[in-house]
Order: C-alpha cells, then structure tokens, then sequence
C-alpha cells in the first residue's frame, strides 16, 4: 500500500512539474511574441511617421529646387573594398555637382567621419566634387560628421546655417530632414539617383532599425554631436 502511495505521489510530482515548465514556456513564448511584435510595430510606424513629416520637403529635379546658400553633404566611403566604387557615394558626388552647377547651392559642407588617419571621407569627398568641377574654394570640411544627427546639427551649430539643402539619397534625405524639423531647422533635401535593389537591400532594411534608433535619440535620450567646436563663417 505505501509503495502504490509512493508511486501515485512520484506520479504527482511529474505531472506537477510538467505544468509548471509548460506555464513556464507558454509565458516564454507569449512575452516573445510581443516582444516581436512591438518591434515589428515600432519599424512600421517610425518608418511612416519619417516619410510623411519630409515627403513635401524633398526634390527630385534641379529645375525647381529652391536656391539654398549652403548644401550639407552626408559622407559614406568612396569604395566598396577591393577597387570597387560605391555607387551611393559616386551619385550623391553628381548630385551636389548638378546643384552647384544649376546655381542652386553656392556652398557645400562635406561632413563625414575622420576617426583615423587612413580613413577620411570629407577629403574623399572634396576631391571626387573638384574632379567633377566645383571649385575648391567653395567647399568646406567637417571632419565629425559622424553619423547623420551630427552632421545636420553641426551644419547649424557649428557652421551657422539655420536653411539648408540636403543632398543624400531618399532614405537618408527624409531621416536628416526629420532631424532637423525637430530641431527647428528649416531644410529642404535634393535626391541623389538611387542605386539598384540589389545593391540597396542591406542598407534599406538597416535604415528601418536607424529610423527606430532616431526616434530614440530625439525624444528619449536628446542625443547630441559626438564633438562641439569654434564656429566657422561661411561666405562671409
């Protein structure tokens, strides 16, 4: 008799310890599937949000974009490794080159990331728009552009301009000028030509994620440039 107790009770046990790690699991699972989908969720909507704020401050044809004094140019490497040019880099170079030469823009302030010597985008940049034709007189370095939020608050912290056009391609043209329109800054953005869907698929699933992150940095954290400095006139 005491050993039937004995296996009834073992029996209990198991069963016991069964529910409470399939509780356990269901509750796993169920925080998972939230989890997912406020992700999911917050992608869709930072992403609408963005495109809806900037959609009627943004350009596609030279002809009709207002003059700005000053064009801000966001940096990205010239190559793709291995000689390869990279394509975001050699149309947004055109881009600024066609506004400069339309009499759209009479400054470009190339802004891109220096953090070692052998890696320098404003010079990069610099040397594809002399190539191309723009004077060198009229262009100026910011060498802690950073990322995109520095480079659109340094265009007005640093380099005094409170209306500027942005040259960049769709994607990064509506995340600066959301920036900037939290900011008070009163920009207008010309598109660079895009490149193929193939070329483009990393970068335009990682811009969902850097739309969330910007959300985050502007009404979270108030995210500022990495580096202040001296102010620096331009055309003055």
């Amino acid at each position: 008799m005491k050993a039937h107790v004995n296996t009834v009770m073992l029996h209990l046990v198991f069963f016991r310890n069964r529910l409470i790690n399939s509780l356990r699991m269901f509750s796993f699972w169920r925080f998972f599937i939230l989890i997912m989908l406020f992700s999911v969720c917050s992608l869709i909507i930072c992403n609408y949000i963005t495109i809806q704020s900037t959609q009627s401050f943004i350009y596609n044809q030279s002809q009709i974009i207002p003059y700005n004094k000053v064009a801000l140019l966001p940096g990205t490497s010239h190559s793709l490794g291995r000689g390869i040019a990279n394509p975001f880099f050699e149309n947004r170079m055109d881009a600024a080159w066609q506004l400069y030469a339309s009499g759209k823009i009479s400054y470009i302030v190339v802004s891109g990331d220096n953090r070692t010597l052998s890696y320098n985008e404003p010079a990069q940049m610099r040397a594809a728009l002399v190539k191309r034709g723009v004077p060198d007189s009229v262009i100026i370095s910011d060498y802690a552009g950073l990322r995109t939020l520095d480079s659109v608050l340094r265009c007005r912290d640093i380099f005094g301009q409170t209306n500027f056009t942005i040259i960049s391609q769709q994607f990064q043209n509506e995340r600066a000028l959301f920036i900037a329109q939290h900011h008070n800054i009163n920009a207008i953005a010309f598109n660079a030509k895009d490149v193929t869907a193939e070329q483009g698929l990393k970068t335009s699933l990682r811009e969902y994620f850097a739309r969330v992150k910007m959300f985050v940095d502007l009404y979270i954290t108030n995210q500022q440039p990495h580096h202040s400095g001296c102010q620096i006139a331009i055309g003055s």
